[in-house]
């Protein structure tokens, strides 16, 4: 017997509904995800579930005794109370405080913390456990992996495998949803269909009903133009022996008018604003603690050479948005040093939406009362400009706070994409962002210019984008070759005690090589100092040439690979010597002065 069954369900707020007559049933034990769009009304049908939307039509039928308990995407930013006040508001009865401690354990959750002074991945955290606290017959869960570190998420992931409850929720991590969902419930267009399939096999079969739809509308379309030109013709149009096919004209034109067709994609382009230097940022021996007893990082040294793709990875309160304001300047280290290199131009993308003014529209948030903005040195039109990431005129005119959280993100993108600068910094951008805008972010970012600084916890996301990882554990910084499944496979060999690949502090600048006779640098450093930069170029342009005609069809594998590992081992060596002389330069400058 289904624990929850929506009968016809219609759900409006504006002229076409944003659910329409949709019927479901959440069976006991399901795991079952909704997809969709950004708009669709993902969030709108947990919310009319959850009892906190009334339907317009229709009717959701729930027995008296069956509990729901709702994570909502959004995280309060003001919330008074203690974590363990908070859990046991939820659990509600004080004979059975024993279920909060308990999940507070299982959570990791700090007891005594206040929950306005956590991160936003902690507060992510307590929520959950207020909503698992209440012991639900089915849990609605929208967005549940946003602000949640990598191993809070597998642990979720476990969790709702074995879990006596059912669950419906809504997410953009593939990972995720490739990992619990046995049943897809997808929302297109304001209505509804359910597949009874794993997440893989719901895109397989989603893309062939896509393919058919499209020929269907097409056949129609040319029938429709047959129709309209016959009918200017005039040919006895108006004779009784034709008026069925006038009618049957008239129906073919309400039909299309009735069509919703589906939502465009997003059309991103990303260019680096000039050239930095070849080292954008270092640092040495960076310590840096709010309350200097308790140091957030200690003693990190990092190098990071022009063009990298790096992505962060550590739990809530590792101090990845910590390192990020460091770089940034917004922060001053207790110890060490660091500096931006030169020509760096950073830009921006707040987790937080910090940088958007609710009360403004979206228009202003872009523009500020400008008509027109200015992509790439091209003049575009301020709404031609915002329907790339589609907004039409009229929600471009939409205040900020009426926005659903993947609005947001795409204004935030839409916003920093105006000044890209060369060093890109994002913190959580995948959040609340549809899975086709993510994917095309992907390719975005993978083919950027300059370089990127990325804190994600979307783990598909990081080895699509990334070149390699900065992991954060106890206040230290280690760095890892490739992306988050290569930094696991790196973690189990060495669980395993088997050979692993190198893991090391995330690298120091070469030390000069110091000769008390030496006071500048030989003729051939001199040379190598003017020449390695464009063999370096070279190098990098080879690399990035190789590596596209890897993925065209035919491609030589086995000797394209040969010939990129070798190439990429020169390019390493070419920038370790560089840097090498440039730092015994620099050594020599500074003990001249």
């Amino acid at each position: 017997m289904a624990l929850i069954t929506l009968h016809n369900v219609t759900v409006g707020f504006g002229n076409a509904p944003v659910l329409e007559n949709i019927s479901l049933s959440v069976e006991p034990g399901a795991r079952a995800c909704v997809t969709g769009r950004n708009g669709e009304g993902k969030s709108t049908l947990l919310k009319v579930i959850a009892g906190l939307v009334p339907p317009d039509a229709g009717e959701v039928l729930k027995d008296a005794a069956t509990r729901v308990a709702y994570l909502p995407q959004d995280v309060p930013e003001d919330r008074p109370g203690t974590v363990r006040d908070l859990l046991r508001a939820a659990v509600g009865e004080a004979g059975r405080a024993h279920v909060a401690e308990a999940l507070m354990t299982r959570l990791g959750l700090p007891p005594e913390q206040d929950f306005n002074a956590l991160s936003g991945g902690l507060r992510r955290r307590v929520l959950l456990g207020c909503a698992l606290a209440q012991e639900p017959h089915v849990l609605l869960l929208d967005e549940p992996t946003n602000h949640l570190d990598v191993e809070s998420i597998r642990w979720l992931e476990g969790f709702l495998a074995s879990a006596p409850f059912a669950c419906l929720f809504v997410t953009h991590d593939r990972a995720f949803l490739r990992a619990v969902a046995r049943t897809v419930f997808d929302l297109d267009r304001g209505l509804l269909s359910g597949w009874d399939c794993d997440y893989s096999t719901f895109l397989r079969r989603k893309a062939e009903l896509l393919a058919d739809e499209a020929v269907y509308w097409e056949r129609k379309s040319k029938k429709l133009s047959e129709e309209e030109a016959w009918l200017r013709r005039g040919v006895k149009a108006r004779t009784c022996r034709n008026e069925g096919r006038v009618a049957a004209l008239m129906r073919l034109r309400q039909e299309f008018a009735g069509r919703r067709a589906q939502v465009g994609s997003a059309t991103l382009s990303l260019g680096a604003e000039g050239r930095a230097g070849d080292i954008v940022y270092r640092c040495e021996g960076v310590t840096f603690g709010y309350d200097p007893e308790r140091p957030i990082l200690r003693d990190v040294s990092l190098r990071i050479l022009r063009g990298e793709r790096i992505g962060i990875l550590g739990s809530n309160g590792a101090g990845k948005t910590t390192l990020l304001n460091l770089l940034l300047g917004r922060l001053t280290p207790q110890s060490g040093s660091q500096r931006l290199g030169a020509n760096v131009k950073p830009a921006f993308f707040d987790q937080l939406r910090d940088a958007l003014n609710p009360e403004a529209t979206v228009a202003e948030n872009v523009a500020e009362g400008k008509e027109f903005v200015t992509v790439g040195g091209v003049r575009k039109h301020l709404f031609g400009y915002l329907g790339d990431f589609l907004f039409t005129p009229e929600r471009a005119r939409t205040p900020v706070k009426a926005l659903s959280g993947g609005e947001r993100a795409r204004l935030l993108l839409a916003r920093l994409f105006l000044n890209p600068g060369n060093l890109l910094v994002m913190d959580e951008p995948t959040n609340d962002l549809d899975i086709e805008t993510l994917e095309l972010l992907e390719e975005q970012l993978a083919n950027y210019g300059g370089t990127l600084l990325l804190v994600s916890h979307d783990r598909d996301f990081i080895d699509h984008v990334a070149t390699s990882v900065l992991v954060i554990e106890e206040g230290r910084v280690t760095q890892f070759p490739g992306g988050y499944s290569d930094w696991q496979t790196a973690r189990a060999r060495q669980a395993a005690n088997a050979p692993a690949p190198t893991a090391e502090p995330a690298a120091k600048a070469a030390p000069p090589r110091r000769d008390n006779a030496a006071t500048r640098l030989s003729y051939k450093e001199q040379q190598l100092l003017k020449t390695l930069p464009d063999e370096i170029d070279r190098l990098e342009r080879l690399v990035a040439d190789l590596n596209a005609q890897l993925t065209a069809p035919g491609a030589d594998y086995s000797a394209l690979s040969a010939q990129l590992a070798e190439t990429q081992a020169t390019l390493d060596a070419a920038v370790e010597r560089y840097f090498e002389v440039e730092a015994k330069a620099e050594a020599l400058r500074n003990g001249a002065s």
